[in-house]
Formats: structure tokens, sequence, C-alpha cells
């Protein structure tokens, strides 16, 4: 192995160092934050060091649950939804608000500072993922209502509200976090302000869309703010992998990778250049973490078939993939590269591969390259 020496100017010591550290986190098998059947389980740089451009939350919410009114001060939300069904509220700085519904295989998304609630909508829990853009973000270190108005002096909330001291008798003392109530109403009651929506929607029907591409070994589907507008600073993507399929090997020039198993079991690989060169196995409900620039390839190892929930910070997805640039330079040029005859380099795709199927085979493209 080299001297090390050669990466003192990368900016991460954790990256620095003659092995590449854990990319993986076992999310779903944590502790996290539980009250009842309700749950959030972080991955921030606390539980996993190499993550610090994004961090993850697994949220479960009973019926009549709601995760309470609360801002991030430091990070924007994006959320994909697993199972059940779930309703938002939020305000922006403007004053406009927006009311959804989300079904499984919808998303959200929600700027740093804006105002919003989660609540489970239904009889059935809800379970979905979110995905902020900051690994130093916490989610038991939001800006919370409750936590607030708890500890504001009543002389000083009566003012602001223009309402009686005791009006705010029995409000919580402190943070409530998963509040409890009836199931709430079908269609959503108006705001007190009345109907005032935001320019911008916050919800988009990802997997209600079909496919961004679709291969013989598996399908994409892929947002960003190409097409979510409001969704400046992340990119989502679900893979969908048959076994024995193979997201090629690729690397990301402007974003860091924050990888959710949603279900089956993936080979996932790191490469960190100077031979440095780390694989890792993610099963249900585990996180990995591929650093910006870094090589990577996601396979699917088990007998079912793999779906893989995708977050990258940035609001304009860009990928570089091994095939794609080989097919971009002329035989003589990689037969001077290899050190092999030209003719090998023939039988090579002429193009993006993106996924391979479990034969090593590329399989028919979809739109959008």
């Amino acid at each position: 192995m080299p001297d090390p020496s050669f990466l003192n100017n990368v900016p991460d010591p954790l990256l620095a160092g003659k092995e590449l550290p854990t990319f993986r986190f076992a999310l779903e098998k944590s502790q996290g934050k539980v009250d009842g059947g309700s749950y959030g389980k972080e991955a921030t740089v606390e539980q996993l060091p190499i993550s610090k451009g994004i961090a993850g939350v697994s949220m479960r919410l009973e019926p009549g649950v709601m995760r309470e009114l609360h801002w991030h001060a430091t990070a924007a939300e994006w959320a994909f939804v697993i199972d059940g069904r779930v309703r938002t509220t939020v305000i922006d700085p403007g004053g406009d608000a927006e009311t959804n519904d989300f079904d499984p295989g919808d998303v959200w998304y929600f700027p740093r500072g804006h105002g919003h609630m989660l609540q489970c909508l239904g009889d059935r829990p809800c379970h979905f993922i979110l995905i902020f853009d900051n690994g130093y973000f916490s989610e038991f270190g939001t800006f919370s209502i409750t936590d607030w108005l708890g500890h504001v002096p009543r002389p000083l909330l009566a003012k602001n509200f223009g309402l009686p001291e005791a009006a705010f008798d029995g409000i919580p003392a402190g943070e409530v976090y998963f509040a409890r109530g009836p199931v709430p109403p079908e269609p959503p009651a108006p705001p007190l302000q009345g109907w005032k929506p935001p320019p911008l929607t916050h919800k988009y029907r990802l997997l209600a869309r079909p496919p961004h591409r679709a291969f013989k070994g598996g399908r994409e589907w892929r947002v960003d703010g190409t097409h979510f507008p409001i969704s400046r600073t992340m990119t989502g993507v679900v893979l969908d992998l048959d076994p024995g399929a193979l997201r090629e090997l690729h690397w990301h020039p402007t974003a860091d990778e924050w990888q959710y198993v949603i279900g089956g079991d993936v080979s996932v690989t790191l490469f960190g250049s100077h031979g440095r060169y780390r694989t890792e196995r993610l099963g249900a409900g585990d996180v990995g973490y591929i650093p910006q620039g870094y090589g990577h390839s996601i396979e699917n190892v088990g007998g079912e078939p793999a779906r893989v929930l995708v977050g990258l910070n940035t609001g304009v997805y860009a990928a570089v993939d091994v095939s794609q640039w080989i097919a971009g330079n002329p035989a003589d040029v990689l037969a001077t590269n290899f050190g092999r005859a030209a003719e090998l380099f023939g039988r090579f795709p002429k193009g993006d591969v993106f996924i391979a199927d479990g034969g090593g085979s590329p399989g028919s493209r979809g739109p959008g390259g």
C-alpha cells in the first residue's frame, strides 16, 4: 500500500487513511426514539462518520400520530413514502401554505427553514424515509413549536397573539415530538387563513410515473429539480435490481450518495484511489454512503428482486458510468491505456450500460440517458 501522505490535501481526514472506513449502518436495527408503535431512527455522522454530506431518518407513525409542527435550521428535507398514507402541511416565508396527502411511492421536499408537520393518515400505520442535505443534521435537534412556546413567558405569548394569558393554560411545557389525536379528516380542513397555495408544489408522485429507464436487469425512477422544481438541493432515485443485476461502476461528480435498502440483499463496492477498495453487504433496512466523486457499484446478490432508495445532495442529477467513459474513447486510446490489442475493445458496449442483467449484458434503454 502506498504511503498515504499523498492524501494530505484531502479535506476529510476520515478518507485519507490507508483503508477506507465502513460506509454501512444498520438503521432499522438501531434504537432511535420510540413512542409506543411510533419511532424515528436516524443515521448521521454520529452513527456513520463517513456520511458528512447527508443524514437520513426512518420514521413510523401510528394512526392519529403526528410528528409535530417543526422546522430544520440547517437542512432541507426530502422524503419517500414506503408504506401507508401520510399528510403534511408546510408554510414558506411568504406565508403560502400547502396541505398534501401522500401514498406509497410519493415524494415530498421541504426547503431549509420551512415549517411543516407529518401525520399518519387513515387507519393503518405509515412508514417513510427522510433524507437531509447535511450529514451533521439530527432529527432530534429540530425546532419544535411546543418546545418553543412552552418556554415563552405567558405575558409574551398573550401579547404576541392578542389573547388573554389564560388562553395558554395547559399547553405543553416542553417538546411533544409525537403528538397523538384522532385520525385526521378527509378531505383536509382548510388552514385558519384559508387556502393560500405556494407557487411550487412540495409533492411529487415518483412511482406513479413510468420508470425513467428500463433494462433487462432492472428499472430506475429518478426525480431532481428538473421535474420537481422546488427540490433545489436533492435528487431521489429508486433502483429495482433483478437477482444478479448490477448498477454498474460509476461516480457522481457533484454529489454524495445515501442509500437505503427497501428490500433484498445488495453488495456495494467503494473505490477511493491508490488501491483502496471496500465492499459491504447491505440488507433490508441498512444504509450505505458514498462520498462525492468516489467510484462505486450496487449489485443484487440475493435470490429475490432488490429495491434501493438513493438520495443525492444535488438538485441536478449527474453521473459518469464506466461503460459510458470507455465508449467515449477511440480503440487506439484504450489499447494504449490498458496495454491490450485494439480489437478487444471492439467487443465492449458502444454506449452506457447503466444496469447489467444477471448475465452481465445490458438491456433495453429507456428515455433520458
